[in-house]
């Protein structure tokens, strides 16, 4: 499988997104944002974590509209396969991949602890290492991961099966304690906690591993 992790002036996770992926498998190569095409054969992009250019203006928008988000969005307009994490989930709203908004946490506050995650849908590459209902436990670090919505919307992406994981004790604020939603393809995941950061461990845990491992058995050559 073969991966590429998008770079921004002030992505901090990229490299931890790389290590991940890598360790599951993948062929892994680092794209800057100011590139206009993903490498030829690429079966996943990954949007990690930080505060792309500052976090100024809109967390995401400015990272939203760098050259390569324009093959991001062509990509999984192909089929392809998108993963954004954190900050990443932020500029995937901002680009129209994923639907809803990330807004500043209720209590105003950043927010750096491992949380609890029940497992929603399991019905896609990203999630197929889990089961449905499960616990886990994984990083989150973020000030604006708090995911609104509307009523219409929420229940939309719960009768289709679209929300991937829910918060035990919600940190932020989201709706229906929202931690991470699919496209309507099921190819497209954004995810506010850090599996990358619970991959090892020496991270505390391993239950990050999953996501990682999922894709590349999925998107593997037969």
């Amino acid at each position: 499988m073969r991966a590429a992790v998008i770079v921004f002036p002030g992505s901090n996770c990229d490299r931890d997104l790389a290590v991940a992926l890598r360790q599951a498998g993948a062929d892994v190569t680092m794209v800057w944002h100011k590139e206009t095409a993903l490498p030829e054969g690429i079966d996943l992009v990954g949007i990690p974590g930080g505060f792309s250019f500052g976090d100024y203006l809109r967390c995401g928008a400015i990272a939203a509209r760098s050259p390569i988000c324009r093959a991001v969005v062509d990509h999984a307009g192909r089929g392809g396969y998108v993963l954004g994490i954190c900050n990443g989930f932020q500029v995937l709203t901002e680009t129209g991949l994923l639907p809803g908004a990330l807004i500043r946490n209720a209590t105003l506050k950043f927010v750096c602890k491992t949380v609890g995650l029940t497992v929603g849908s399991t019905d896609s590459v990203f999630t197929q290492g889990y089961e449905a209902g499960q616990g886990v436990f994984i990083p989150v670090a973020h000030h604006d991961g708090n995911y609104v919505a509307d009523d219409a919307l929420v229940e939309r992406l719960r009768g289709e099966g679209r929300i991937a994981f829910t918060y035990y004790n919600n940190p932020n604020g989201s709706v229906a304690d929202i931690a991470g939603v699919l496209s309507d393809s099921g190819r497209v995941l954004g995810m506010m906690p850090h599996p990358e950061r619970a991959v090892d461990e020496t991270h505390g845990g391993t239950d990050g591993q999953a996501v990682f491992r999922g894709l590349v058995e999925a998107l593997a050559p037969a």
